[in-house]
């Protein structure tokens, strides 16, 4: 009885030295970003997202997803400290692509307290003979 007793109480003793660590939290300046209207003889557009950690404790992306192959997501690969900043480089790649209205989204996966988050591009590439 005594082992079961020490074991439970190191079980509470981890779960609260686990909290006391803190948690890291993302806040970006802005999740959604309209590139406006580009020519098709220019089809390649990028923005960089920028964000904080509000958290107490280091922030990790583990990944970014695309929704399509013509979109590309960068991001700070180190975790980043409380209070500090970090980026997320979108490029999209309207070569082949019909012109006309996108939008795509970016899928975030990380330690934060929401761990996943979606940012979102949009924009009207049109064709290369309209002027």
């Amino acid at each position: 009885m005594k082992k079961i007793a020490f074991y439970m109480m190191m079980l509470v003793m981890s779960i609260g030295y686990a909290y006391a660590q803190g948690q890291a939290d993302i806040k970006f300046e802005q999740t959604t970003h309209d590139f406006g209207t580009f020519s098709e003889e220019n089809p390649v557009v990028t923005y960089t997202f920028k964000f904080t950690n509000t958290g107490d404790a280091p922030l990790v992306i583990h990944q970014a997803v695309a929704s399509c192959g013509c979109t590309v997501p960068e991001y700070t690969q180190e975790p980043v400290l409380p209070g500090k900043t970090g980026t997320i480089k979108v490029t999209y790649n309207g070569t082949g692509r019909y012109p006309g209205h996108f939008k795509k989204s970016i899928t975030l996966r990380t330690n934060a307290k929401a761990e996943l988050l979606r940012l979102f591009i949009e924009g009207d590439m049109t064709a290369k003979d309209a002027k």
